[in-house]
């Protein structure tokens, strides 16, 4: 009877044991990890369509509709033998609706989502995120990696072990505020802007420097409008001009070539009067002194310059005979015209 006690009381210890064993086995181990594989590698999920809903990687295309939160563990995981015996406690149920509202709380007021993501350290952005049980939030893609290469279920940050993973939005929805507010402010700031220099082009400043600026900017605009209506070939009026001014040159040529007529005695005596009242006793040509007998001269001129005969014009000037003979011989016209006047004239030696 003593050796029937022992060996129900071996037994016992020995189921103990490996209820004990298991439970840690699977607490520590990743669920879809196997004990037979020598190198454990994991297994995949025998469910195709629980693989690509659980494992699915990389962000959502983003002109999408934002999807709705929601829990991505979807069953519990099943009770070891030691929590079927009563030797460890079981596991807590899954979070209600009002549970998870009071976590999301938590977070929120943690400022979890607005803040980078503490495996990666990159902004979340609008790539999918995933908010935990415990109140921490965490990049999908990097919380799938984490399981993967530790080979347990335990959050990054307070290590809580067989947690509930629920998909949030926060983050995209910041990240959406964050760019609609730089979008206004950029927009407001153009119309600012563009209001300011509207202003700026019809009501005069006060100070000094920028009212000069201002009224130099209105005559500018005013000169610039007179130019667009007014006819700018330059080279076109300057050739109007020059043929006006021959065609008026001719004319007035023509007209003194008409009513000139061969002074008389006493109008030579008046053009030698005239000569006398303006007092000037130089050649305008070769710009030396007049020598004549029948005027007065300056005292001291020597005979060379006596004898070089001096010309009277019609018109009251006086050269040299050999400077105005040499003038004519130069002159392209067929009638030459006075070197100072530039009018006909009649010539007499004196």
């Amino acid at each position: 009877m003593l050796q029937g006690l022992t060996s129900k009381a071996s037994n016992k210890l020995v189921i103990t044991s490996a209820a004990f064993q298991d439970h840690i086995t699977q607490g520590l181990l990743h669920p879809h990890f196997s004990l037979s594989d020598p190198l454990l590698r994991r297994k995949p999920p025998r469910n195709p369509a629980a693989r690509g809903r659980v494992e699915e990687r990389g962000p959502r295309r983003q002109d999408r509709q934002e999807e709705g939160e929601y829990v991505l563990d979807s069953s519990p995981p099943p009770l070891t033998l030691a929590q079927k015996l009563g030797l460890v406690a079981s596991p807590a149920g899954k979070l209600t609706e009002d549970e998870w509202t009071r976590v999301k709380a938590r977070s929120v007021q943690q400022g979890e989502s607005a803040q980078p993501c503490a495996i990666c350290r990159e902004e979340f952005l609008l790539q999918p995120q995933v908010l935990l049980s415990c109140s921490h939030v965490f990049h999908r893609a990097c919380l799938q990696a984490f399981e993967r290469f530790s080979g347990r279920k335990c959050c990054p940050m307070c290590r809580k072990q067989q947690y509930e993973t629920r998909v949030i939005h926060d983050a995209a929805q910041l990240f959406r505020h964050q760019c609609a507010t730089r979008i206004q402010a950029c927009w407001r700031g153009y119309v600012a802007r563009k209001r300011y220099r509207t202003l700026r082009k019809s009501i005069c400043p006060k100070d000094k420097r920028l009212r000069r600026k201002f009224f130099e900017a209105k005559l500018q605009e005013l000169n610039d409008s007179f130019v667009r209506y007014c006819h700018t070939d330059t080279e076109a009026f300057l050739s109007d001009i020059n043929r006006s001014l021959s065609s008026s040159r001719r004319v007035f040529q023509q007209l003194e070539r008409k009513h000139i007529s061969e002074p008389q005695e006493n109008d030579w005596d008046r053009i030698q009067s005239q000569v006398i009242q303006r007092g000037v006793w130089d050649c305008a040509i070769c710009l030396t002194a007049l020598c004549f007998q029948s005027l007065p001269t300056e005292a001291g001129t020597s005979s060379l310059r006596q004898h070089r005969r001096t010309v009277l014009l019609s018109c009251s000037h006086l050269f040299h005979q050999l400077c105005l003979e040499a003038f004519e011989a130069f002159t392209v016209e067929s009638r030459p015209s006075c070197p100072l006047c530039r009018s006909a004239y009649h010539k007499k030696l004196i």
